[in-house]
């Protein structure tokens, strides 16, 4: 069998707010960030790990920053866009893995929910979906506090298996 495989990383600083996005979920936190969209790191991370699998570019070609059409916009209607891109391709989602970097907000209570928008989303199984986290040990950007990350892998098989 094809397959295909991708890899995103993406970045926001630490701005005003009282919540961040994370895989389509506001989890309430002390801090917001800086971005033009929602800046939702997860979703952003997974877009550019599925984009990259087919050689798509990355999410900055398909919304940039520079368009205000996305300012503020929900991130789910990118991943939900760039489903579309692989499907129209012949290729869908099997499996993604994304790991969030931050000191905080925790993100295991959230990961369930993260999960299910997800794999609603790209219409896949909850159980082709994984959300975790890790601390940087309090070292660099995200151990002092100043901004949070995430880096996704997924796997695309043809559609229709």
């Amino acid at each position: 069998m094809s397959v295909r495989i991708g890899q995103g990383y993406d970045v926001h600083a630490f701005g005003e707010g009282d919540h961040v996005m994370l895989g389509g979920v506001r989890v309430p936190h002390e801090r917001g960030v800086l971005a033009h969209s929602d800046g939702d790191v997860v979703l952003h991370a997974l877009c550019d790990a599925m984009l990259g699998a087919l050689a798509l570019g990355d999410i900055g070609v398909h919304f940039p920053p520079s368009d205000p059409r996305w300012k503020g916009a929900d991130s789910r209607t990118f991943l939900r866009h760039c489903d579309g891109l692989l499907r129209a391709r012949g290729w869908r989602v099997g499996n993604a893995d994304v790991t969030v970097v931050c000191e905080r907000p925790k993100i295991g209570p959230h990961a369930p929910a993260m999960r299910a928008l997800i794999a609603a989303d790209l219409g896949i199984g909850v159980d082709g979906i994984s959300v975790k986290a890790t601390t940087s040990e309090r070292l660099g950007f995200t151990g002092r506090g100043e901004g949070i990350a995430a880096l996704a892998a997924c796997l695309l098989v043809p559609d229709g298996t």
